[in-house]
């Protein structure tokens, strides 16, 4: 499989966990690096120094004991800001820096940064320079195809990244104001493909190994990158990278393999966050890996009841174990 290079890294494949906020702290990150994720990018910090020493910052900044290679998401609008945020992040162990352009929600656009940033062509040099110039590390881009239909500037924004020095860029195919609805286009990822020379990133809507291969051979695109699709299915980047080798399916996991991931999660997140953070982080985590099992949703409002990490567990363990006696039974039967 193709390796891709960002400055002097080279990843082991070019699958790329997305940053996503809430979603992406260091326990999944590493999770999803056991399960064959080539890189995984933390989610988006702050360029403002007000918010850098909340308890939710510190957390985010946090990369003890971190395996595989360190990028950091930052985001702001003013380039001052952002070089003096890449600056920090790199002091704390950032080996690449990645900047957002890409983020659509109304409270990061509403300050005029995340995908807002694309409606100024002068402001998104102006960052990029000034990140570029103030470290020693890659600077990577995360941008979506443009800011509404009529405003498809990806092609623009891509050249501008490619003269400030960006390492890698990766690419929403939607624009801003389609935030995630409609589906995904490819053909501005695979226009800009064409018209320069850094690696780029194919990112929106692949949810399987299927369409993987699919938006890899139609962008040509050097990596992909998967965001929403990882959210309660860590092991989607070993299957993908198992397809793409091989051109066959890798089987799920079993119910006891994929007990094992979760339980390894929601430990990860007690520990990072302690019991009372942790207990609610790890709802929402839960509340994706079951999807598919708890069809009338019984499981996860019990389990979003529970107060104490150890009821937590014991929730989970029981739950996955009679699952797992329930496919014993249907392979009997079958």
């Amino acid at each position: 499989m193709h390796q891709l290079q960002i400055g002097p890294y080279r990843l082991s494949n070019n699958l790329i966990l997305a940053p996503m906020a809430g979603v992406t702290d260091r326990p999944f990150r590493e999770l999803c690096r056991k399960m064959g994720a080539g890189l995984a990018v933390s989610e988006m910090l702050s360029s403002n120094p007000k918010v850098w020493h909340t308890e939710k910052s510190m957390n985010r900044m946090n990369h003890t004991g971190e395996s595989g290679i360190r990028s950091v998401q930052i985001a702001g609008s003013e380039p001052h800001l952002m070089a003096q945020a890449a600056q920090l992040n790199v002091q704390n162990g950032a080996q690449i820096i990645d900047i957002n352009m890409g983020c659509p929600a109304k409270k990061v656009n509403k300050k005029l940064a995340g995908s807002a940033l694309l409606q100024d062509p002068k402001l998104v040099s102006q960052i990029l320079e000034a990140v570029v110039n103030s470290v020693d590390v890659p600077v990577t881009l995360k941008i979506r195809t443009g800011w509404d239909r009529e405003n498809r500037n990806g092609l623009e924004i891509a050249q501008i990244a490619e003269d400030s020095g960006i390492q890698s860029l990766a690419i929403h195919g939607r624009t801003r104001s389609c935030m995630f609805k409609g589906e995904a286009e490819y053909d501005t990822i695979r226009a800009i493909k064409h018209k320069v020379n850094i690696p780029i990133i194919a990112n929106g809507d692949i949810t399987d190994e299927h369409d993987a291969k699919r938006v890899l051979d139609y962008t040509q695109a050097d990596g992909i990158m998967i965001g929403r699709a990882a959210q309660g299915n860590p092991w989607i980047f070993k299957q993908i990278q198992h397809f793409l080798e091989t051109g066959e399916r890798l089987a799920k996991p079993s119910v006891t393999e994929q007990a094992n991931v979760l339980l390894t999660h929601v430990s990860g997140l007690y520990e990072l966050y302690g019991e009372y953070s942790g207990i609610r982080i790890a709802r929402k985590h839960v509340g994706w890996y079951v999807t598919q099992h708890d069809e009338n949703r019984g499981f996860r409002r019990e389990f979003n009841a529970i107060e104490s990490a150890q009821e937590q567990t014991q929730a989970l363990t029981h739950y996955f174990s009679s699952l797992h006696a329930k496919s014993q039974d249907l392979s009997d039967v079958a």
